[in-house]
């Protein structure tokens, strides 16, 4: 082999191996930060990993927020109306927050199906009032 293409032929093999490495490093970092989305009836259906963080999002059900009287504790659920998430929260809720209206919490999933919330926003509708 010529020794022109054979130093080529390494500068390539030395930019497809580099590259490729950095591919993986980068995809590696981004895999801990994914953060899937399931609707209540996945949850339900056992589809949601456990240990994994996820968001669940839809509805606050109606009489189900509960605030401890001596922390910033509170327990809700959250339905899309053919299924419920119980939610654990600890910390100031949204403005929005309320029941009969639309949030999407973030956190990790027990494995008795209680949604460990670490982040919870209130959604609401386009309707200035």
């Amino acid at each position: 082999m010529h020794p022109v293409r054979k130093q080529r032929l390494i500068v390539v093999l030395f930019v497809v191996a580099f590259s490729s490495a950095a591919v993986g490093l980068v995809a590696y970092a981004l895999r801990g930060n994914i953060n899937l989305f399931f609707p209540p009836a996945e949850v339900a259906a056992g589809k949601a990993p456990v240990g994994q963080p996820i968001r669940v999002g839809g509805m606050v059900a109606e009489g189900s927020v509960n605030r401890s009287d001596n922390s910033l504790a509170v327990k809700f659920d959250i339905t899309d109306f053919s299924a419920t998430v119980p939610v654990v929260y600890e910390g100031i809720l949204p403005d929005l927050f309320d029941e009969g209206q639309g949030a999407v919490a973030s956190g990790q999933l027990s494995a008795a199906g209680v949604l460990q919330a670490s982040e919870v926003l209130a959604k609401h509708d386009e309707n200035y009032m």
